[in-house]
Formats: structure tokens, sequence, C-alpha cells
């Protein structure tokens, strides 16, 4: 059988498969199966489609988040039932193809800020109940985000039909048969519906994730997603499977608290999914290829130990300048009276402890900062107050000093510069930007002088044909 004949009978099947599937949820104006709706929901869920989705105050699901990226923001859309200006008139193959190959119903292409290229995993039954569920569980919302606008060359979004044929990993998810069923479920949640990889995989210079570095850590924004390989120093290799479970539910345990995305993806999404769903998750995290950063000499829940120096600054003044405080003065002033004097956290266990904490035990210090000027927020409660209103970029740096100094990985390090930097909303890359449109210049460069060469032989060629047959 050749290879087109192959591929023709496979997208044959697939496509029958899709459309028992669309007759069965009909169309968007038709009443759906209550059973198929649920399991939709719950796939939304799982897939942390309202985070993104809904810009804070605003209707579920109609959109309007910009999501930063190195490029600049890319606006989430509205994925109401909206007729007008959602996906109201979409058919279920058009929503396929939306979310497991990023191309919307008017043909234009999705950026990976929308995580199809995890989504691409899904099963046909999970994309019909997704979509049973977003046409008649979800109320329509009559509004349009603004559109996304990059700058040039990444606004022209035909570019994305490339970075698909090379980036973009053909689905649904295979079960591996030398896993069993739990392993299998944890790694298609985990790779694909919670999309963790989108967030914990570094990314080549194309943006793509590197798959040779699954889930070794990547930066989302100004926060660094950290490594959560198997590996024992720079990864989970040390975290129980009971501890990954309380965390993905809760959001802390005694050597890490979530904050910033992984507390939002906690509260919008992991902390509703089952018991069974949690532990498979974490099943198949504990088996993903270790990757070490060599810095990492221990684990880094391991670093720390009780530290007081407290009794040195009783008595002294402080000074008329505030941004010289020093670390002890700065830690007497705004962390002690919930850490405690030498670190240890509250008594009873509700506060954490400083030492042995993940916060603290990576060279990696951009979470720390954030946590100090934004505080540690979940829903509904605030866990930490945020001291940005209050601190200066020089206290900041000088108490994220004293912090990972004394109860942390003393390699890591915090300036003034890099608060400023994560203040003012992280660093931006305009040099992807430039690098873009250098490469895509120096790429027409050399078409132009292709053509020119192939131009100058084609006319060479006819003249000496032309004298050949001269009398």
């Amino acid at each position: 059988m050749s290879r087109a004949l192959s591929w023709l009978l496979r997208h044959a099947a697939a496509t029958l498969t899709l459309s028992v599937a669309f007759f069965a949820v009909a169309s968007p104006a038709a009443s759906a199966d209550a059973d198929l709706i649920a399991r939709g929901k719950y796939m939304a869920t799982a897939s942390d489609c309202v985070a993104c989705h809904t810009a804070p105050g605003g209707a579920a699901m109609a959109g309007g988040l910009p999501l930063a990226t190195p490029i600049g923001a890319i606006m989430s859309t509205n994925v109401t039932p909206s007729k007008q200006n959602g996906i109201g008139n979409y058919t279920l193959e058009q929503f396929d193809a939306a979310v497991r190959k990023g191309v919307r119903a008017d043909g234009k292409h999705l950026y990976p800020a929308m995580p199809y290229t995890a989504y691409a995993l899904l099963t046909d039954g999970d994309v019909a109940a997704l979509y049973a569920y977003f046409m008649n569980g979800v109320e329509p919302v009559e509004t349009r985000p603004p559109e996304t606008k990059l700058p040039f060359p990444f606004d022209i979004r035909l570019s994305m039909a490339a970075w698909n044929l090379l980036f973009l990993e053909n689905g649904p998810y295979k079960p591996d048969p030398a896993h069993d069923a739990e392993w299998n479920r944890g790694a298609y949640l985990a790779r694909g519906a919670a999309h963790c990889g989108t967030c914990h995989t570094p990314r080549n210079l194309l943006m793509a994730e590197k798959t040779s570095s699954e889930m070794a850590g990547g930066d989302i924004g100004f926060w660094h997603a950290p490594n959560i390989t198997s590996d024992a120093n720079s990864g989970i290799g040390g975290w129980s499977v009971e501890e990954l479970i309380a965390y993905m539910r809760d959001g802390q345990i005694a050597k890490s608290q979530a904050a910033g995305p992984m507390a939002e993806a906690i509260d919008h999404s992991l902390r509703f999914l089952t018991e069974e769903d949690l532990k498979a998750m974490a099943v198949y995290l504990k088996t993903v290829p270790p990757v070490r950063d060599a810095a990492d000499t221990q684990p880094v829940f391991a670093w720390g130990e009780p530290s007081d120096e407290l009794a040195i600054i009783r008595g002294t003044a402080l000074p008329q300048d505030l941004d010289t405080m020093s670390g002890p003065q700065l830690y007497d002033a705004y962390c002690a009276t919930c850490h405690q004097a030498q670190g240890q956290g509250s008594f009873e266990g509700g506060l954490p402890s400083l030492m042995h904490n993940t916060a603290l035990g990576r060279e990696n210090t951009n979470n720390l900062v954030m946590v100090i000027l934004g505080g540690l927020h979940r829903q509904p409660e605030v866990l930490m107050p945020g001291f940005a209103s209050e601190l200066s970029d020089a206290q900041v740096a000088t108490l994220s000093t004293y912090l990972v100094l004394h109860f942390g990985n003393p390699a890591g390090k915090v300036t003034a510069a890099q608060v400023t930097t994560l203040r003012a909303g992280g660093a931006s890359s305009t040099w992807l930007i430039w690098a873009a449109r250098i490469g895509l210049a120096v790429g027409a460069l050399v078409v132009v002088v292709i053509l020119l060469f192939l131009f100058a032989r084609t006319r060479r060629r006819a003249g000496q044909n032309e004298a050949a047959r001269a009398p």
C-alpha cells in the first residue's frame, strides 16, 4: 500500500469518527446529552480554559486577557457560544481544528500561546465532549476582545503553518503498552489537557518546546516554572506521590507553596480533578526522564538552617536612608512576625518555614522576588501580603539576598536591577523580534541572489544557443 493511499485511508477514518461524534452533538442549538456535557466541563476544567479566556472582572470564557510573551501580548479570544463574537457558529470539525491544530474557523492560524500543541493529544471523544460543553454549558457573552497586534514578522499568522509542520505533534495520544492504565492516564492529562509542558518545558529560539528537555523548567512571563522532572536535586525526585497530589490539590505542602501562574492553575483547574486523576498525573511525573542542573548539588528543598541575627540590631537606630537598611532590619520589620525569628514558620504550621523550602532553594530567584512584591494569593484568601508599595527595589534586593543566604541556596543572587525589571513586568525581548526580521531579510536576499544567478545563467545559455545557430 502506498503512503498516499495509507494517509487517505487514515484521514477518511478520522473524518468518519469525527462525523459520528458531530452528529451525536448535532449543532450548537441542539441539546446534547447531559453526561457528555459534564464530561466536556471536566475536560475544560482539566485544560484550564477559564484561566486564559477570562479577564479579571470579566465574564467567564469571554476573552480579553493579554497573555505576555517575549514578542508582545497575545489577546485571548471569546470562546463562549456567541454567534457574533464567539464560537457559536463553529461546527465540530472547525472546533476540533482550532483546539488540536491551531486553525480558526476563518482559516487563520492561532499562536501557540493557545496550547493546541498539547491539546493535539486529546481524543476524538474528549474533543466532542468539549464541543458539547462549550455550546450548551457556557453562557454566550456579546463582547469582542481587542485583536492581537504583534510586531512584524510575527503578525503574519500564515507563518504558523510552517511552524506547525516543524513542531506540531500528531495526535491523538497513543497509550504506551510498556506502562499500565494509570500511568497512561497521567501522561494523557499531564502532556495533553493539563499541558504541564507549556510552562515547565524550556523553549528553543523558535519558541517551540525542547522535547529533549521535557519538564526541565521554563520561563512564563516574569515567573519561572521550575524543573519537575524526576531528578532528585533539580526536580521532584525527592517528592512522594502523596506530596505531589497534595500540592496539586491544595497548593501547599511543607516544602513548597504555589504562587503566580501555578497558583492560578491549581485554583481554576487542578483542585477540581478527581483524586484518581491527580494520582495518575503524579505517577507519570515521577517517571519523566531526569534533567539536572549541575549547580544543584542537593535537592532544592534541602537548603537552609535556623538563623537568628535579630539580636544584633536591637537598640540600633534605623538609617536615615531607608534604602540602606540591613537584611536583619528588613527581616525583623517585614518577615519575622509570621515566619518567626529563626525562619521556622508559625508554631501550628499554618505559615511555612523558610528553611527546606523550594522558594529559596533555586539559583533562579525571580519567583522569590515576585512573591515579595505581589504576595501569595489563593482564592479566596491572601496567604501573604505583597510589599511592592512599601519596599524599594534596593530594599527588596537586600531582603531577598538575606533570605537566600540564611535560609536557602547561597548561590541565589538578587540585584536591585533585577527587581526593577520584574516590577516593571519583565524584560522585553526586542532581540528576538530583530533576529526574526534580520533572518527574514537575509532569507529574502538569498532568494534574490539565487534568482538573479538562475536568470543570468539562463540568459547566458540562450546567448550561447543563438551563437551556435548563427551561420
